[in-house]
């Protein structure tokens, strides 16, 4: 269950309101959950960036067909229909920076498992291959080439200590509540429990609000 079936049975009148101002919405709760969490999330699969990026291409085409039309109401429409294209394009910019910041930060993490390759797009998987391989091939250059071949490896395990950085779990995030529940939380001298009602704003780690996101039962604010 996802983020709109949640917001159905909140309101019913969901479904009425109109696919580009739900689009934009689930945009922005996109936006909002990729910079307030320590690790990449899903990408979204129900093709939302390209009804966004189809808008956004058409929104520009607009704007370069109404452009230098002196009609004053032309004019004022042409600054609305801006002033919408930069909101979009802002948000999406914002978006794809904070996806590249977490995979440039831990690349390997990201390629070593099929889970965690499935949350990336085409073009990003893409790219953090190629970004790994050139890492690698500079550190080689660098100084690992001198080094034994069996300690050439970025991704060693020897010892039960992995070499691989991950992303810190334990990061704390503002996430609000969508239906009553129980929400439990992991302290640092001892763990909680407690009964939360629908709009509740609540902070935890990441690693305990992950599920609960999950589940259709609470969004990152």
């Amino acid at each position: 269950m996802d983020i709109d079936d949640i917001l159905r049975e909140v309101d019913p009148t969901f479904d009425s309101i109109p696919e580009e101002t739900r689009d934009l919405q689930a945009l922005t709760r996109a936006w909002m959950a990729e910079r307030s969490t320590p690790e990449v999330l899903d990408w979204p699969a129900d093709g939302l960036f390209e009804r966004i990026n189809d808008r956004i291409k058409q929104q520009i085409e607009k704007v370069e067909d109404m452009t230098g039309d002196m009609d004053p109401k032309t004019n004022f429409a042409l600054i609305v229909i801006q002033t919408e294209l930069e909101r979009y394009k802002y948000l999406v910019r914002s978006y794809l920076r904070a996806r590249i910041a977490k995979i440039d930060k831990h690349t390997l993490h990201y390629l070593i498992s099929p889970a965690l390759r499935a949350r990336l797009s085409p073009p990003e998987l893409a790219y953090a291959t190629r970004h790994q391989a050139l890492l690698h091939n500079h550190y080689l250059s660098s100084f690992l080439g001198s080094f034994p071949p069996p300690l050439q490896n970025l991704n060693d395990t020897a010892g039960n200590i992995s070499m691989i950085d991950t992303p810190d779990l334990d990061t704390a995030v503002f996430i609000r509540l969508l239906r009553d529940t129980v929400v439990e939380g992991r302290g640092t001298d001892a763990d909680g429990v407690m009964d939360v009602k629908n709009g509740d704003v609540v902070i935890l780690r990441w690693a305990d609000a992950k599920k609960l996101v999950d589940a259709g039962s609470a969004e990152i604010i």
